[in-house]
C-alpha cells in the first residue's frame, strides 16, 4: 500500500492546493499504514517531487510522445526508486507495474526496464543537462541564488535541498511544570534519562540541549514535553534575543511556538512573554504545545500587527520572527519551490517591513529587537534590516550548505 498512497498522494498534489505532508497524512490513516509502510511512502513521494524535472527529463528520453498524466506520475514514482532510492529495482518494477491499470502496464513495464538497460548511459549524461532539469528547481530561482551566491555554492544548494533533511529535537528543562510531564520530582531523572540516550546525536556546545535522531521521534517524550522536534538553526534567534528573567518580551509571530518555549527556558519561566498571531487557529495549537512544554511565563494574545490595531504594552525586548519565502528550508518543506514565485519573495519583503515598523512602535527606549526569518534571500533579510530605522549590531545566519542545518537568518536592532 506504500506505493499506493504515494501515487495517489502525488496525483493529489499536482491537481490541489494541497501541502503534500497533508495529503499522505489523510491516505495513512486510509490504508492504515504502518509506521515502516508509511516512512517508504513518504520517501518516494517526497522523493518524487523533489525531482521532477529530473524525472520529467529521464522520461523523455526513454519515451517520445505524449504520455497521459497518470500513466506518468506512475513512471515519476517509478524511475524515482530506480534511479534515486536504495529499493532493489526488481521490487521498484514489479510493485510499479502493478498498481498500473490493465491497459497501461505493457507500456509502463517496457519503459521501466529499458530504464534498467540505460541507466548507466543515462547517469552518465545528466550532470551534462542544466541546473534546472538535474535538480529540479525553477530556472527563475536557480539563477536568483547564483547572482547572490554563485554557482558553486548554489549547486550545493540545489543538492541539500534534493537530500532528506536531518530530523533534530531539543531537549526541554521546563518539562517538570508540564501536565503530562515527570513532575518536579521526577524531572532530573527524565531529563538524564533523556541525555543518555541521545548523547550520540548531540549538536555540540553551540547548540545546547540540541539532538539528532533517525526516524520517527520518541513519541512518550514528546507528549512528556521532554523533547521539542526543532531544527538548531532556530536557536540563532532566540539567543541572540539573550532574554533575561525579568524581563517583558513580545513573541509578535508565535505560532506553533517552538520558539516562545525556549525563549521560557532560557529565562526560567520567569518574567513575562506575550506572544502573539493573528490566527486564532494557530493559537490554539501554540497553546497546546507550550501547555506540553510547561512553559508558566507566556500569555497568548491574537493580535494583527498590519491592522493598526491599538497595543499599549510596551516591551523590554522583541522577538519579530517573520512570514517568509521559507527558501532556507526547502530541503524540509517540499512544496516551496513548486508554489514560490521571485515575485512573492519581494510580497514578503514588504510585509516584514511593516510588520517590523508596526512592532517597534511598541519597544521601550533603548530596547532590543530581534527579527528573524527562515530565508536565505537578502531581499527579505539583509535589506529589510537596513531599511527599520533601528541600529544593526550583530547579524547571524545559516547557510545550509556551509553550515549543516536549514537556512536561518536573524539580526540584533536597537532602538535609539
Amino acid at each position: 500500500m506504500s506505493r499506493r498512497a504515494a501515487l495517489e498522494a502525488l496525483t493529489e498534489w499536482e491537481d490541489t492546493s494541497r501541502y503534500a505532508e497533508e495529503i499522505l497524512a489523510g491516505l495513512a490513516k486510509k490504508y492504515q499504514l504502518s509506521s515502516s509502510d508509511r516512512a517508504l511512502a513518504t520517501d518516494i513521494l517526497y522523493g518524487t517531487i523533489r525531482n521532477l524535472f529530473l524525472l520529467d527529463g529521464i522520461i523523455d528520453e526513454l519515451r517520445r510522445g505524449n504520455i497521459k498524466p497518470d500513466t506518468r506520475d506512475l513512471l515519476r514514482i517509478g524511475l524515482y526508486q530506480i534511479f534515486l532510492s536504495e529499493i532493489a529495482e526488481h521490487a521498484a518494477v514489479n510493485e510499479t507495474v502493478s498498481l498500473a491499470r490493465k491497459h497501461e502496464r505493457g507500456l509502463v513495464n517496457a519503459i521501466l526496464r529499458n530504464s534498467l538497460r540505460k541507466k548507466s548511459a543515462l547517469e552518465k549524461e545528466i550532470p551534462k543537462w542544466s541546473l534546472e532539469d538535474r535538480f529540479s528547481h525553477p530556472g527563475e530561482l536557480i539563477d536568483r541564488w547564483v547572482n547572490a551566491f554563485g554557482k558553486e555554492e548554489t549547486v550545493q544548494l540545489l543538492e541539500w535541498n534534493n537530500r532528506p533533511p536531518q530530523n533534530y529535537a531539543r531537549i526541554n528543562d521546563l518539562a517538570g511544570s508540564a501536565p503530562g510531564g515527570p513532575g518536579e520530582r521526577g524531572l532530573d531523572e527524565a531529563l538524564n534519562r533523556v541525555r543518555s540516550e541521545t548523547e550520540q546525536g548531540m549538536i555540540g556546545d553551540d547548540y545546547p540541549g540540541f539532538f539528532a535522531f533517525d526516524g520517527a521521534p520518541n513519541r512518550d517524550w514528546i507528549e512528556q514535553g521532554l523533547i521539542y522536534v526543532q531544527d538548531p538553526s532556530t536557536s540563532h534567534a532566540c539567543r541572540l534575543l539573550d532574554p533575561k528573567p525579568g524581563e517583558t518580551i513580545l513573541d509578535a509571530c508565535a505560532a506553533p511556538g517552538g520558539k516562545a518555549a525556549y525563549l521560557a527556558a532560557l529565562m526560567n519561566n520567569e518574567g513575562s512573554i506575550i506572544a502573539t498571531d493573528n490566527s486564532a487557529h494557530r493559537l490554539k495549537r501554540t497553546k497546546e504545545n507550550l501547555d506540553r512544554l510547561g512553559v508558566k511565563n507566556t500569555t497568548l494574545l491574537e493580535h494583527d500587527w498590519i491592522s493598526g490595531e491599538s497595543h499599549d504594552t510596551r516591551y523590554d525586548a522583541i522577538l519579530l520572527d517573520a512570514p517568509c519565502s521559507n527558501t532556507g528550508v526547502m530541503r524540509r518543506r517540499v512544496d516551496v519551490r513548486w508554489r514560490l514565485q521571485t515575485s512573492d519573495i519581494t510580497r514578503h519583503a514588504e510585509l516584514q517591513k511593516r510588520l517590523l515598523d508596526s512592532v517597534k512602535e511598541v519597544l521601550k527606549p533603548g530596547g532590543r529587537i530581534i527579527y528573524s526569518t527562515c530565508s536565505i534571500d537578502p531581499e527579505e533579510n539583509e535589506n529589510v534590516a537596513e531599511a527599520s530605522g533601528l541600529k544593526v549590531e550583530k547579524t547571524i545566519s545559516s547557510l545550509p550548505w556551509r553550515d549543516g542545518f536549514d537556512g536561518a537568518y536573524a539580526v540584533l536592532l536597537r532602538s535609539t
